[in-house]
């Protein structure tokens, strides 16, 4: 049995002391946060006891309380052994704090309670949500505007600002003894929690460098003087040294040479004033419209200074165009929070995926008990929610990220009754966001996106004798139509079986009520591409795995190309992946296929790629296809690139120059990363690449490469660049830190820095690579 050292016991007068130390420390932070004397954070840091509410027989009391960091919650545990790590979450996990009853859990187990006393915190993980209710009204506004106020003031912060309180809180933590000064040893393990080992001889060096004092150990300004070693940026002080006066300023006219020279901005002379005025803090350089080496590094760690566009973030982009000229961000079995066959089917899936940008979204739809339609995956034990609950999410979360159409894919396995049912709800719940006639009489093609603006629309089956939903419906109740069942393509043997049992039919009977409510978007089998004597009806569309997908583009990607400028397509998963895994989206992308479907819940590449494309155009959902993709004349095959106006080919050049504290992926505190970058260029054949740096050991804190690489780029307006951050291992895979994906079409050229997302896709707050880029044409 390990025994356990007792610490030894503090006298009054020190536990006093430590407390107001404590205070004094929280009351930093919150003036660092905007928050100075704020009433909520208050209530917070002095915490507050919370019924945690798991299930309807389990609602137990524990106390939450704000850490003086003014960064993490730590929460009261009853279970044993329970690591003291494991009872603090980040607020920086935190993705929304939801009032009343807004979670599944709370509208199952704590409808007895009234909604102003109840709340909830969603992670940005896969986390399960964290409901909670407080003893009174004002308890739980203190909890959800208090969040609410650190979350916002936290994310406003300048990168600086977001370094220095990550570095004062390993101060903190690092400082055993709480005395406010620091041993050598006390620095050493700082530096280890920072992610960098230094050896003794090379710690002791800064140590006496710091210790002026001599005493042993640093205090006050000797703290901020190891403060300012640490955090040095050399690289960016040789850049500034370039364009600066032995004062140490760079004018306005120098910053404008390096804009316009270094960094290619076509509105330098604008810019640069501007520039000088956000983020240059010495107010003498200011008002001599000049920058120092603290504005030059603000600016560098800045939106502007960033390696995607700032122009690109808003919508920019053409949405007068028909709906099938744009892709669409699309998830596949929405429901789903993990595997294809026995995970958990959730509404809180629904408002991941709407959250995260996604415009399709899908139902898959059963008959349930008391004649109301749940939603779940068919022949396997994936756990069901009702119809109405999934309707009531989308209408909620359909357009809080983005204002342009929603599709909702129904997958119909219901008898009639219950179809009528699924409309009925369809129809009152959603109201006039459902659109259930054509726009402005529109009947020859598409509307765009933005005369769709606050619109769900419904993609499903259509009455066949209603073959034209553009121009009225007749009085037919209910007719055979052919059925469409994904879950039965699962290659699983359970599900096969069960299949078998039901005995599949061909034709499922389609009720006239859920067939009124498909009106751009009827379902129909792929019977091969358009006559062009007898066209399909543009509102027709097609469903296909990804293999089929995959298979006409590799051998008709011309065909496939034409069929989509006027068609939509929707792409969806292979039957095999019952894990949740994705396929590359790129390649159908690459056809102009708009609707490809990946499971949202599942991280990795294929995501990383996926979100990094629907970033682009203000993160709307909607990516405007290249002209070639939309000409009704083009001759493009991405399979076969000839001569033709696909645009000019470009040679990249990259510079992988540093990275600034890259979180550790192992938490064992002596575990430090060794880092190494590779680029993924992801586009047409010829354009895919990839090369790596070489790995710097032991060092995640401020590892130096200075590397460069070059790519040619074929096809430009379909090419994605992907920076992936590894902890090298020698005996086992390498472990991800972090990832950046962007289109070409998207980089900027200069020093950029590159702000790092986890796994998940969520921005770490102070983790960056800077990079040089150069972009030419080639000859």
């Amino acid at each position: 049995m390990q025994c356990i050292r007792r610490q030894p016991k503090r006298t009054v007068s020190q536990e006093n002391m430590l407390l107001e130390q404590s205070r004094r420390v929280a009351a930093l932070n919150g003036i660092r946060l905007g928050l100075k004397d704020d009433k909520d954070l208050k209530f917070l840091l002095k915490g507050s006891q919370l019924l945690k509410v798991k299930s309807s027989s389990w609602r137990k009391e524990r106390f939450y309380k704000l850490q003086e960091d003014c960064k993490t919650i730590w929460q009261e545990s009853k279970k044993v052994l329970r690591s003291p790590e494991s009872q603090i979450f980040s607020i920086e996990d935190i993705r929304d704090v939801r009032s009343g009853h807004k979670t599944e859990g709370m509208e199952k187990y704590a409808k007895d309670v009234p909604e102003y006393r109840c709340f909830s915190i969603i992670f940005k993980d896969q986390r399960k949500n964290l409901d909670l209710i407080a003893s009174s009204e004002d308890d739980a506004n203190h909890w959800i505007a208090g969040l609410g106020k650190i979350i916002a003031h936290s994310n406003s912060m300048n990168q600086k600002q977001k370094l220095q309180h990550w570095i004062h809180t390993c101060l903190r933590k690092a400082d055993k003894n709480k005395d406010n000064k620091m041993s050598l040893k006390e620095l050493k393990d700082f530096l280890k929690e920072v992610n960098i080992e230094v050896d003794d001889y090379h710690a002791k060096k800064i140590f006496q460098h710091c210790d002026k004092s001599k005493t042993e150990a640093l205090e006050d300004d000797e703290i901020e003087e190891f403060y300012k070693i640490l955090t040095e940026r050399k690289e960016i002080d040789s850049i500034f040294q370039m364009y600066s006066d032995p004062e140490g300023f760079m004018s306005c006219q120098n910053l404008v040479r390096f804009l316009y020279e270094v960094q290619q901005e076509e509105n330098a002379v604008v810019a640069a004033p501007a520039l000088i005025q956000r983020y240059e803090p010495n107010e003498r350089a200011k008002r001599g419209n000049a920058m120092t080496k603290d504005g030059f590094l603000m600016y560098l760690l800045s939106d502007e200074g960033n390696i995607f566009s700032p122009s690109h973030r808003k919508v920019y982009q053409d949405m007068t165009q028909p709906l099938s000229h744009y892709l669409v961000s699309s998830s596949h079995n929405t429901y789903l929070m993990e595997d294809q066959i026995t995970g958990p089917s959730s509404t809180e899936a629904y408002i991941r995926a709407l959250t995260k940008g996604c415009r399709c979204v899908e139902l898959d739809c059963w008959d349930g008990p008391n004649s109301e339609p749940v939603i779940y995956h068919g022949y396997t034990l994936t756990s069901k929610i009702l119809f109405s609950d999934v309707i009531k999410a989308i209408k909620n979360y359909a357009f809080k990220t983005s204002p342009y159409p929603v599709i909702i894919s129904l997958e119909n396995h219901c008898s009639v009754d219950q179809q009528k049912v699924m409309a009925q709800h369809m129809t009152t719940i959603l109201q006039d966001m459902l659109l259930v006639a054509p726009v402005d009489g529109n009947k020859s093609q598409f509307p765009s996106p933005e005369q769709l603006k606050g619109k769900i629309l419904v993609k499903g089956k259509k009455l066949s004798r209603q073959e034209d939903p553009i121009n009225g419906n007749n009085n037919l109740e209910a007719e055979d139509v052919s059925d469409e069942d994904e879950a039965a393509e699962i290659e699983d043997e359970s599900v096969k079986t069960k299949v078998e049992q039901k005995g599949k039919s061909d034709t499922l009977k389609l009720a006239k009520e859920l067939s009124d409510t498909v009106v751009y978007c009827k379902s129909v089998h792929f019977e091969g591409f358009d006559d062009p004597n007898h066209p399909r009806a543009f509102y027709e569309m097609s469903s296909f795995s990804e293999s089929k997908a995959l298979k006409l583009a590799q051998e008709s990607g011309t065909s496939f190309i034409h069929h989509n400028i006027r068609h939509l397509s929707r792409i969806y998963p292979a039957g095999w992946r019952t894990d949740s895994s994705n396929y590359s989206p790129v390649d159908l992308w690459n056809v102009g296929c708009q609707i490809v479907a990946l499971n949202f819940q599942t991280a990795g590449t294929e995501m990383d790629v996926y979100q990094g494309r629907f970033q682009d155009n203000g993160f709307s959902g909607y990516v405007l296809k290249p002209e070639f993709l939309r000409d009704e004349q083009t001759k493009f095959n991405p399979k076969s690139i000839t001569e033709g106006t696909w645009g000019t080919k470009k040679k990249l050049l990259l510079k992988i120059i540093s990275g600034q504290q890259l979180p550790k992926v192992n938490k064992s505190k002596n575990s430090i990363v060794d880092p190494k970058v590779t680029i993924e260029i992801h586009g047409v054949q010829q354009d895919n690449n990839k090369k790596q740096t070489k790995v710097i050991e032991n060092n995640g804190f401020n590892p130096n490469w200075n590397e460069e690489f070059t790519f040619d780029i074929e096809i430009p307006a379909l090419a994605l660049v992907r920076f992936v951050v590894e902890d090298f291992d020698m005996s086992t895979k390498n472990d991800f830190i972090g990832q950046y994906t962007l289109p070409f079409t998207s980089l900027k050229q200069g020093y950029r820095h590159i702000h790092l997302l986890t796994k998940n896709g969520d921005p770490y707050s102070s983790s960056t690579l800077f990079v040089y880029v150069n972009i030419q044409d080639c000859d």
